[in-house]
């Protein structure tokens, strides 16, 4: 499963590529994975040595430090790894996030240890990426990914202070981590934000909409979500409560929640985390990934790679699907889709809202300052002074809401979502723009690529390759 992640990946870069002017050999070389590290570590627990595997991959150094999340699971693989290394070099290109790609992950079942067996493991880890300068805040930025959290960037971020004890930018060595700690606000929801935001810029173009044949606007849209966790909790959240769309069906682990009415998405979240699985919740069937094929107006697959395939693109009846998830949909099936006039937001742009928001918290750590702390009072006087001049010119009390509204000043979190807004509402006007002007890109993940590759080219030719 792991080789065709790689291979649909590369297929995506091969299609672009081929629209886009470059030196002889440069093809290659921005395709290829620049070096991919296997470490094997033991660590004494429960009476015995256990030994485990880590990989780390760096895809591409046009930028450093280059960037990428570590994901502790039972599916990691050095050709998974290459893959999600690969995406993170041309997700941080299109969203002008000025980093290379880089990926890594633990051969590990987080569930089969205790939360202190967990913390050694993950310091261990943490010396083994330290040594090989796999892991600094000017090389080597991990981040949270598959089962991991705030808790193990807490943990990876303190071990490497103790081992680098005059590193004054030591905690700007990982991102996602607790805002105690030199985390930022909104890092959390950061992805599933960005899902939301992706789906608003898409809803702001008319004519693109029209292409899925949807009527405007994101109220009351039906939606499929597959898998409840980080990114798809947030993503549903926002949407339902924000956006008035209705979450008909929730595909986890051994079955799906349906409602054609709207799932209570906190409610569900709160059943999951309680029992573990959706078992006994309102709504619960007994049923797999053919819950895909349900009938809605948009699909959001958040939780793996490779959901959509050959087997099942046919089947499917979402006429938009955002990926949401990294590559849930093979390159067979995303040709039968396009076919058949699906129109699908690419994981390229769509869950690159984490990546913003990260490089957001390195800025932070680099700068050692908070976000609004130097503007936030001074906001509050100038507009203080604004509305107690309208208010003496007019002769009429300023309407409390705007009032509260205008002096809340900005904070942490609001400028956070400021930025992640404007950079998805960028990123999609470029790849709109690509899409309807060049006849030669088929569709959007294509649009994508192509531009996220052009800024890869124009990257090196900087450095005189």
């Amino acid at each position: 499963m792991s080789n065709d992640f790689l291979k649909s990946v590369e297929e995506v870069y091969d299609r672009a590529a081929n629209l886009v002017p470059m030196a002889p050999g440069l093809v290659e070389k921005i395709k290829v994975t620049n070096s991919s590290y296997i470490v094997r570590f033991g660590v004494r627990l429960r009476g015995a040595m256990h030994t485990f595997t880590g990989y780390r991959s760096v895809h591409s150094e046009h930028f450093e430090p280059v960037k990428g999340g570590i994901r502790y699971s039972l599916d990691v693989s050095l050709e998974e790894v290459e893959a999600l290394a690969m995406l993170m070099t041309f997700k941080c290109a299109l969203v002008e996030v000025p980093f290379g790609g880089s990926k890594g992950g633990l051969y590990i079942n987080p569930l089969d240890w205790t939360e202190q067996e967990l913390e050694r493991i993950t310091r261990r880890f943490t010396q083994e990426l330290s040594k090989r300068g796999l892991i600094s805040p000017s090389q080597n930025v991990p981040a949270p990914d598959m089962g991991t959290g705030e808790r193990e960037m807490a943990w990876m971020a303190d071990e490497y202070r103790r081992l680098n004890t005059i590193e004054i930018n030591a905690w700007a060595c990982v991102t996602g981590k607790p805002v105690g700690k030199g985390g930022i606000q909104g890092r959390v929801e950061a992805t599933g934000r960005g899902v939301q935001y992706a789906l608003r810029a898409f809803f702001d173009h008319p004519d693109d909409v029209k292409k899925t044949g949807l009527a405007p606007g994101l109220k009351d849209k039906r939606i499929i979500v597959q898998g409840l966790g980080n990114v798809g909790y947030h993503a549903a959240l926002f949407l339902s409560e924000e956006d008035g769309a209705i979450i008909t069906h929730v595909l986890e682990r051994g079955g799906c929640v349906v409602n054609p009415d709207g799932i209570n998405i906190r409610a569900l979240k709160d059943h999951l985390n309680t029992h573990g699985n959706a078992e006994g919740y309102e709504g619960f069937v007994e049923s797999g990934l053919e819950m895909l094929e349900e009938d809605a107006d948009i699909m959001i697959p958040a939780a793996m790679e490779l959901v959509i395939t050959k087997d099942n693109a046919g089947q499917i009846k979402t006429p938009l699907i955002i990926e949401a998830a990294n590559g849930p949909i093979t390159a067979e099936a995303d040709s039968i889709l396009n076919q058949k006039g699906v129109v699908i937001i690419p994981d390229l742009y769509a869950n690159a809202g984490g990546v913003t928001v990260s490089y957001f918290e390195w800025i932070k750590n680099l700068s050692h300052i908070r976000f609004g702390r130097m503007q936030r009072r001074e906001n509050f006087d100038h507009f203080s002074a604004i509305i107690n001049g309208v208010e003496m010119i007019t002769g009429k009390s300023f309407p409390d809401n705007y009032r509260q509204q205008a002096l809340s000043g900005s904070t942490e979190l609001t400028l956070v979502r400021s930025g992640l807004e404007d950079t998805m509402r960028k990123a999609y006007e470029d790849i709109s723009k690509e899409w309807n002007a060049n006849p030669e890109v088929i569709d959007m993940r294509m649009a994508a690529m192509k531009i996220a590759i052009e800024r890869v080219v124009s990257s090196y030719g900087s450095l005189g390759i």
